[in-house]
């Protein structure tokens, strides 16, 4: 149950209700300090009835409260300008690694040339094999921030551990969490206590509603500006390296208020396979997209297979341009392709 306060509720009267909660069995969390209050177990609101700072209750019928469509019909935010979520689509691109100055520059001078808003770039990678490249730490952070600064980007780089938090906020404008941290729910936890906006990828063995689970680890804690980013799900078909799970989109969509986009880069681990999953995606009603492009695909550090080249996407985005019709999503005239 969601429990709407009056504004001017102090609180300690917030304080004395939740007391008055835990007394009653029941746990509650601040979500919108001091607007909203979250009891997931409550069902019956003559319980606290009396407290007269109460202006409305609501009911949410799902396990998953903050980030079920009953709580709101949508969410939408800025980042640094840009419009996300609701009916905005946007396009992330940029390597799996930060490599080098040149590798990060020549990359981020072609999105802006494309008219692209965001930079995807890690220097922290959490690799399979300890023996492959794991990133370039503080130094790819520093280089992917002078580029994006330079080219009036956004950065979307991924934090593999709490320890790495504060030096990543300093660097980033949309903070990426793995597959692998899906489930880190302390983890979650305490990105929900930060104002910035969290990419939240599908683990790869996820659940629909344990994915939406993860996401009310953020919100509960007061954070509520998430995407949703759908990257594959583990199969026992060796010819892929995933299986993009396409029908999730619109799922999603009719479960939740939050963006979501989707990374067919990862979600086929085949350049050949990409764009067309891309196109796909976007049509299917994804709020974006998260592509891994590299300067020479063939001498990347990282996942090479999947990345495209410049001019294999400069090709997407043309295809795209002609889907706009199917895709049904506002598109600013001043850009190419998407905000």
């Amino acid at each position: 149950m969601i429990v709407y306060l009056k504004t001017n509720t102090s609180t300690t009267q917030i304080a004395e209700m939740q007391l008055h909660l835990k007394q009653a069995g029941f746990e509650s969390y601040l979500v919108q300090q001091p607007n909203i209050c979250m009891v997931p177990a409550l069902k019956d609101p003559s319980i606290i009835e009396r407290f007269p700072f109460i202006s409305g209750f609501k009911l949410i019928s799902t396990a998953y409260q903050l980030s079920s469509n009953e709580y709101k019909n949508e969410t939408l935010f800025e980042v640094n300008g840009v419009q996300v979520g609701s009916n905005f689509a946007n396009i992330i691109a940029g390597p799996c690694s930060v490599e080098s100055e040149e590798q990060i520059f020549e990359t981020a001078a072609f999105l802006h040339k494309n008219n692209i808003k965001f930079i995807r770039g890690g220097a922290y990678k959490p690799r399979t094999s300890p023996y492959s490249f794991r990133g370039l730490g503080k130094e790819g952070l520093k280089l992917l921030q002078e580029a994006a600064k330079q080219y009036k980007l956004n950065v979307v780089t991924e934090l593999m551990d709490l320890s790495l938090l504060d030096e990543v906020m300093a660097y980033s404008d949309v903070i990426q969490i793995g597959s692998r941290n899906m489930a880190n729910f302390y983890m979650l936890s305490e990105l929900g206590k930060i104002n910035k906006p969290i990419l939240l990828k599908r683990g790869m063995q996820a659940k629909v509603n344990e994915w939406l689970l993860a996401a009310d680890y953020i919100m509960s804690s007061g954070n509520e500006k998430i995407i949703l980013c759908e990257r594959g799900i583990r199969s026992f078909d060796p010819m892929s390296r995933n299986v993009m799970d396409v029908a999730v989109i619109p799922l999603i969509q009719s479960l939740s208020h939050l963006p979501i986009i989707a990374d067919p880069s990862h979600g086929t681990g085949d350049s050949k396979l990409v764009p067309i999953m891309a196109k796909a995606s976007m049509v299917a009603g994804a709020n974006g997209l998260m592509i891994e492009i590299h300067p020479n695909p063939s001498e990347a550090l990282s996942d090479a297979k999947q990345a495209l080249n410049f001019t294999d996407f400069e090709t997407l985005l043309s295809d795209l341009e002609v889907l706009k019709p199917a895709i049904k999503k506002p598109i600013d005239a001043s850009y190419s392709v998407f905000i």
